[in-house]
């Protein structure tokens, strides 16, 4: 772990905080955070990573760490970082191992009444139908020829194998699949970890949740997306590219290690590789970085399915009935084109998000069709004892972030730590006491996960929306868990 940050830190307002250009640094850092996230992120090294990362050829504006910022590989998780396409790079380390980790959020027809005497039984059945915990293999069966089918086709190509209904692809962000994404060349243990892996839920923070609605702060908004009171049953789903994304990933960095001394880029830290966007290392990446993105969406649709026959075979009624309509799918660790303004010019930018989600505003063409007056649809996770939020994307977070937000709470106690702190068993009884039912494949991932292992997440959101980078719609309060 680095030691606090020993540049200068200039606080801007009550929710900006600058660290000012020096020494290599191509442009200054912005970290958002109140006064109490501010001292928590400041203590764990992620300033040294958002001063790093301004260092990168080819960025544009700030380097920039969100509320829920905290120390990771190469950029901070929480960072977000723009290139230039001509003379910027792209790097593994600002996209992170779980490529497209991401949550999706379903509303249904049910109130917390409907589910309250079936909330054991549906989250054993959950349990059961869908694969969780480290090692854990897919129901399903696939060859090479499927694989590459799925790579390259994403959400549509899991609905068109019968796991789920058309419309599932309209609140998918990018309708679930980056065409840019090519498999010629992924390495063959990429492909022997992506097999057994489609349909599994993973472990860390990796989750399903029964939730209820909690409050609402936008009751328009809110019925737009689906939500209309409290006491309304929503399913949280949050997993991503499992092992094949960190393979991926892995395979990437020594080709960018290598990249790195071929263009004579020069870095402050090695776990920054990366290479010329326009290179055909950088296309490479992006290109397997894409097929991967297309599997974590997959991934979550097809679990999406087995989640509403889930929900069918323990209320014996259909899913029509039941109202389990997607609401949205966000996506967290990524590298996208797109157009942005700069210096009032419109300009294509490779912008990378690493722990942050996309949060564009009302009218914005990359928004979903049916949510573009409203702005991008935003699902914020909590952690088994916490609240999630759904919110909507800004035009402040286009001129702020790049159209960035927060991805989450964010983590404040390592692993490790944790464990340490408390036994599983433990933090799955208090869960219990406060209402709250937990069903995991490992008590220890219960421990490293326990709701105190994070910052808070009402804070967090609470610094996004009063600077404006989304705004609040909802809270979700969680009333079952699933983890691997």
């Amino acid at each position: 772990m680095a030691k606090e940050y020993e540049g200068k830190i200039e606080q801007i307002d009550q929710y900006r905080w600058r660290l000012p250009q020096r020494g290599s640094m191509r442009t200054d850092g912005i970290i958002f955070a109140d006064e109490e996230l501010f001292a928590e992120i400041k203590g764990d090294g992620a300033p040294w990573q958002v001063a790093n990362v301004a260092c990168m050829p080819g960025i544009v504006g700030s380097s920039l760490a969100m509320p829920d910022c905290h120390y990771g590989y190469g950029f901070p998780i929480g960072g977000v970082a723009a290139f230039d396409t001509e003379e910027g790079v792209i790097s593994p380390g600002g996209v992170g191992y779980d490529i497209n980790c991401g949550v999706r959020l379903l509303r249904t027809n049910l109130t917390h009444s409907d589910v309250k005497p079936h909330l054991s039984a549906l989250t054993e059945r959950m349990f059961s139908d869908i694969p969780a915990g480290v090692g854990k293999k897919s129901r399903l069966r696939l060859n090479d020829r499927e694989l590459d089918a799925l790579l390259t086709g994403g959400v549509g190509w899991a609905i068109s194998q019968g796991y789920g209904v058309a419309g599932d692809v309209d609140a998918v962000e990018d309708r679930g699949c980056l065409v840019a994404a090519d498999p010629s060349g992924l390495s063959s243990r990429a492909r022997q970890r992506a097999l057994p892996q489609t349909g599994t839920l993973g472990s860390g923070n990796h989750f399903l949740e029964i939730q209820v609605v909690d409050e609402i702060y936008d009751s328009a908004a809110a019925g737009r997306l689906g939500i209309s009171e409290p006491g309304q049953v929503t399913v949280m789903i949050h997993t991503g590219s499992r092992g094949f994304g960190h393979q991926v990933c892995d395979d990437a960095l020594d080709v960018m290690q290598k990249a790195v001394r071929k263009y004579n880029i020069d870095l402050p830290d090695r776990q920054l590789a990366c290479a010329p966007i326009d290179s055909p290392e950088g296309q490479r990446y992006f290109a397997h970085m894409a097929c991967a993105a297309n599997y974590a969406w997959v991934n979550r649709q097809i679990i999406t399915h087995w989640v509403r026959e889930a929900f069918e075979k323990v209320l014996r009624e259909g899913s029509e009935k039941l109202g389990m309509v997607l609401v949205a799918d966000v996506t967290h660790n990524i590298a996208k084109f797109e157009e942005h303004r700069v210096n009032g010019q419109t300009k294509r930018l490779c912008v990378h998000r690493k722990g942050a989600t996309r949060s564009l505003g009302p009218g914005h063409p990359l928004v979903q069709d049916k949510y573009r007056d409203l702005g991008q649809p935003v699902l914020i996770p909590g952690d088994m004892g916490t609240a999630s939020y759904l919110l909507l994307g800004t035009q402040t977070a286009l001129k702020e972030s790049w159209g960035s937000t927060c991805h989450g709470a964010g983590r404040r106690m390592s692993r490790t730590a944790a464990k340490k702190r408390k036994r599983g068993e433990q933090v799955i009884q208090e869960l219990k006491e406060q209402g709250i039912l937990v069903r995991a494949a490992g008590k220890k991932t219960v421990a490293e996960e326990m709701p105190e292992a994070y910052k808070d997440v009402d804070r967090v959101v609470e610094v996004a929306h009063n600077v404006g980078l989304s705004r609040k719609v909802a809270r979700l309060r969680p009333l079952a868990v699933v983890k691997g």
